[in-house]
This record gives structure tokens, C-alpha cells and sequence, in this order.
């Protein structure tokens, strides 16, 4: 890895965050119509397919030989159900909330790092997370319609993405990022092909071709992300991520109507600003 290149770490993670905005704006329109468990396999399958021509370019040589085969596993498994916990989001909130939802990992990050690494986590973190979840509440409103399954799900898709998170940080500092994304695409398609199986609907061709852009995108901002992630520190470079929230509030104006009220975006802005001060901390 080359750490010593954070406005190219930055515009890397920035690109990711649009492919994964329009990713989520893409799988919106196909999960209105289709079970969530057929939206996912397909979103894995077309994104596995994705790297067929990069395999190809290399003549199929490419080392699958890794010394963290549980690791690559436990990244793909988290990663799969934060996909199943974010799509069901995806269909029922406005794309905003659920990308932002989604984009709680942060704040769940130290705990994973507490009870999975032992790391020590200080007293300044814990205050950036306590923001974070005031944040949360905002944008929930206990009490009120969006405080429904759906956003308690979109906020379970978050804390399975911060575990994947700790795992692909572990993954970067000795896997390259085309292996990383091979074995991710290999075992979410091949995990996922079971539940939607037993959930099977016939699909248009529409349907199918707005599932393979959203593969598409998904593998470029993976890819992007893996190569953005090996340029500088985390803490200098994953703030950026966030922009992925306001890619996705232009898509919800733009094509859906959605205007966020302001305790959502209150709730939004305490949600950045601890996700940040808990990255730099």
C-alpha cells in the first residue's frame, strides 16, 4: 500500500460513494417490484460478472492464494446481511434515510474494535458516539411513522457493515483489492442463491438490466473503496464516505420528490459529524 496520498485516498473514497448512492437508487427501483432476497443474489451476481472482463484482461491469472480464508468469509457473511438489511430499507424509506442509516457503521465500529480486537476505546470516541445516537433519534422520531421495522432495520444494516468494515481494514494491509472484491462478489452469490431460490419470481428484462447497473456500480465503488482505503489512514480519508448521503438526498429530490424534513437533517448533520470525530479519534 502506498499511505502517503490522502486527495487521492479522498477522491477514491468520494467516487465509491457516488457508485454506492447510485447503486442504492438503482436497487430501489427494483426492489419496489421484487423480493428482497432475489434483489440481493442478483445485485451479487451481476457484480461478480462485473470482474469477468478484468479476469479476462489478465488472461485468468489472478492469486486466489490468501492466509485469511475466515477472515474473507466473516468480511462477505456481514457484508451479505448488512446487503439484505439496506435493500429492505431501500423499498420502504427515503433513499436518503436508508443510505444514512446504512452509514451508521462508525458509530458501531468502536464496539465491534472493543469486543472483537480488544482495543481500548477513549473517553472522547464514546462522546462522538453518544452524538451519533442522539443524531439517530432524530432521525428515527420515536413515536412517529418512521420509527417503523424498516428504519430499525436500515439501522441493523449499519452495525453489520461496521464488522465487515473492521474486517476489510484488517483484509487491506496484506490482500490486493481485486482479491478482496473476487472473494466477496464469490461468496455473497453463492450464500444468497439459496434464499432467493425459495423466493423466486419471474423478472423482466428491465428489471434485469436495472439489477446489472446496480452490479456494476456496487463492484466499482467496492473496488474503489479497497484502492482508496490503501492510500492514506483511515482517519484521514473516511469522512469522505459521507458523501455518499448527499449523492443519495440529490437522487431522492431528483427522481423521487423526497425533500428531507429538518429533524432528519439535523439528525444527519450530529450523525457526520460524530461518524468523523469517531474515525479521526
Amino acid at each position: 500500500m502506498n499511505t502517503d496520498n490522502p486527495l487521492r485516498g479522498a477522491v477514491l473514497v468520494s467516487a465509491a460513494a457516488l457508485m454506492f448512492a447510485s447503486m442504492g437508487g438503482l436497487v430501489r427501483i427494483a426492489a419496489l417490484h421484487m423480493p428482497n432476497e432475489q434483489v440481493v443474489f442478483f445485485r451479487n451476481l451481476f457484480g461478480l460478472l462485473v470482474l469477468v472482463p478484468v479476469l479476462w484482461q489478465r488472461g485468468g491469472r489472478i492469486d486466489l492464494r490468501t492466509r485469511h480464508p475466515g477472515l474473507h468469509l466473516l468480511r462477505s457473511l456481514f457484508g451479505l446481511a448488512a446487503m439484505y438489511c439496506f435493500f429492505y430499507a431501500l423499498s420502504v424509506l427515503p433513499l436518503a434515510d436508508a443510505v444514512l442509516l446504512n452509514f451508521t457503521a462508525p458509530l458501531f465500529i468502536p464496539w465491534v474494535a472493543l469486543l472483537w480486537l480488544g482495543e481500548r476505546v477513549g473517553a472522547r470516541i464514546w462522546g462522538a458516539i453518544a452524538i451519533g445516537f442522539v443524531g439517530i433519534l432524530f432521525i428515527l422520531r420515536p413515536g412517529e411513522s418512521l420509527y417503523t421495522r424498516g428504519a430499525l432495520i436500515g439501522l441493523a444494516s449499519g452495525a453489520f457493515a461496521a464488522v465487515a468494515m473492521v474486517s476489510l481494514r484488517k483484509l487491506s494491509a496484506t490482500e490486493p483489492a481485486l482479491r478482496v472484491v473476487v472473494y466477496y462478489g464469490l461468496i455473497c452469490t453463492l450464500v444468497s442463491f439459496g434464499p432467493a431460490l425459495w423466493a423466486w419470481q419471474p423478472v423482466s428484462l428491465h428489471r434485469l438490466s436495472v439489477l446489472a447497473a446496480a452490479g456494476l456500480f456496487a463492484t466499482l465503488g467496492q473496488y474503489l473503496l479497497s484502492r482508496g482505503y490503501g492510500c492514506a489512514p483511515a482517519a484521514q480519508i473516511a469522512p469522505f464516505t459521507y458523501t455518499s448521503v448527499v449523492f443519495a438526498a440529490v437522487y431522492g429530490w431528483m427522481f423521487w420528490g423526497e425533500i428531507p424534513g429538518w429533524a432528519t437533517a439535523g439528525g444527519a448533520l450530529l450523525v457526520v459529524l460524530a461518524g468523523i470525530l469517531a474515525m479521526r479519534r
